[in-house]
């Protein structure tokens, strides 16, 4: 897009844009995401940003009317195999916040200066400015939705200090944290969520052990059913549930997390269909965590669980464009290719199915402090099921998982990895392309031995879903 055409979408606040760019007005000191429904700027104030970092960066501060914040991420991130690609990815897990630039850097086999140059250049802002991002958006996320106390909420965004906390939210949203807690939406503070404002919520009742709710944005329509009806005929008990009807159903599992365990609740929400007053929505969400640390991590592994980063704007003028799929997007617009909340337990149930995963979990899984009804255990680490069982296909995928001889966090590299799958034994094709669709979060994932048209490129993942769920695929 070139800044005319960025211009139009702001000037017509086209909420399909909302985190593929940002814009910034001069004479205000304000950005925005596209869609911000303030009276359009003029032409000539207006800056155009690739992130939000790199707005803030230059010396913008966000809007408290449209939260630039809370848009749904780049589908860039999620499609790219690049360098840029794979280090957004780990840094919306959090991988800075815990490892620092250093961390980074190792992981995608770069040194810390050329990870910087190479991000500063594409994205405006280095891996600490787009780290601090998120920082500033899970703190206001925390002080507007709990009551932890602000110190707390500091640590637990991530942040090394309190005057670096209020430094940030300071300078980022030209308020301070108790004057930020105080500007929560009034409906949400009385139990009605605010109708258009995604990933806000009603607040809990002051405790951490009441979960921190959320509304995780999504672009464009959202096929819900499809994706809770995959969970469903997937679940592990023990570690997952859906109850519910189809239309209300609820997802629940447990997830391990870098400094603790978590325990989430997702509702099915009808009625998210894109429309031209307001395309996207929401689900919602509920995370009760032993570590409030984790609160960014969890969420970015629910989004990509739910694959609600995604374009489907784009994904379905590819696909439609098919006259074998055609049909099959108008019936199912906005279908998703659902990732995982786990990329190791992924592929572990790709090699053995629901039910022998059902038996490890309850033989080697890590029983929760505090079960959650039926939810009672985290899914057993590969290093647990390398030592329990080392023999055969799951000893030989465990052991490699558990050694990092093969690699499946989001900053992998997708073909070393694919190649260092097909080099396990007992791995069927269909396995490996199970593994590289949705613990890899590749879109673009052809099924072994099948036609798959050029012309799908870069979607084949979608076009398969599609495929799948109309049943005209296996």
């Amino acid at each position: 897009m070139d800044e005319d055409t960025r211009y139009e979408a702001v000037r017509s606040r086209d909420a399909r844009f909302d985190g593929a760019f940002f814009f910034a007005v001069e004479t205000t000191g304000i950005y925005c995401r596209p869609s911000c429904p303030a009276v359009t700027p003029k032409r000539r104030n207006v800056r155009f940003y690739p992130t939000a970092a790199a707005a803030q960066r230059s010396g913008f501060r966000a809007c408290r009317r449209c939260r630039p914040d809370a848009v749904p991420g780049s589908a860039d991130w999620d499609v790219r195999a690049d360098v840029v690609g794979r280090a957004m990815r780990l840094i919306r897990d959090g991988v800075v916040d815990r490892e620092g630039v250093a961390g980074l850097a190792t992981r995608l086999g770069y040194s810390s200066r050329q990870v910087q140059r190479q991000l500063t250049a594409e994205l405006g802002a280095g891996p600490v400015a787009l780290a601090r991002v998120q920082r500033a958006h899970t703190a206001r996320v925390l002080l507007q939705t709990t009551g932890l106390p602000v110190t707390e909420i500091a640590f637990a965004s991530g942040f090394a200090s309190v005057r670096q906390f209020n430094d940030t939210i300071r300078e980022v949203y030209a308020l301070t944290p108790s004057d930020l807690r105080t500007t929560a939406p009034g409906p949400a503070r009385t139990g009605t969520p605010p109708t258009g404002t995604p990933e806000a919520g009603t607040p809990a009742t002051g405790t951490p052990t009441a979960g921190i709710p959320l509304r995780l944005a999504h672009r464009g329509p959202y096929h819900a059913a499809s994706v809770f009806d995959l969970l469903e005929r997937e679940a592990v008990p023990g570690v997952e549930e859906v109850t519910g009807t189809p239309g209300t159903r609820t997802y629940r599992r447990t997830l391990r997390l870098p400094y603790g365990t978590g325990i989430v609740a997702v509702g099915e929400r009808t009625g998210t269909s894109g429309s031209a007053t307001h395309p996207g929505g929401w689900l919602e969400a509920q995370l009760h965590l032993t570590d409030q640390r984790d609160l960014t991590t969890a969420v970015q592994r629910l989004r990509r669980l739910f694959d609600l980063d995604a374009d489907p704007y784009a994904v379905d003028e590819r696909l439609g464009a098919d006259p074998r799929l055609a049909p099959l997007v108008t019936a199912r617009p906005g279908l998703r290719s659902p990732g995982t909340a786990d990329p190791d337990e992924l592929a572990v149930r790709a090699l053995v199915g629901p039910a022998r995963a059902g038996e490890l979990v309850q033989r080697y899984g890590k029983a929760l402090d505090a079960p959650c009804g039926t939810l009672t255990h985290l899914f057993p680490e590969p290093a647990v099921l390398a030592g329990a069982e080392p023999t055969g296909a799951l000893g030989a995928l465990t052991a490699a998982l558990a050694d990092g001889t093969v690699r499946l966090d989001p900053g992998a590299d997708r073909d070393e990895a694919e190649q260092a799958l097909h080099a396990l034994p007992g791995l069927t094709p269909e396995a490996v392309a199970a593994i590289r669709t949705r613990a890899l979060g590749d879109p673009d994932v052809a099924p072994p031995g099948a036609d798959a048209p050029a012309p799908w490129r870069p979607w084949r993942s979608y076009a398969v879903r599609h495929l799948r769920t109309a049943g005209e695929l296996e």
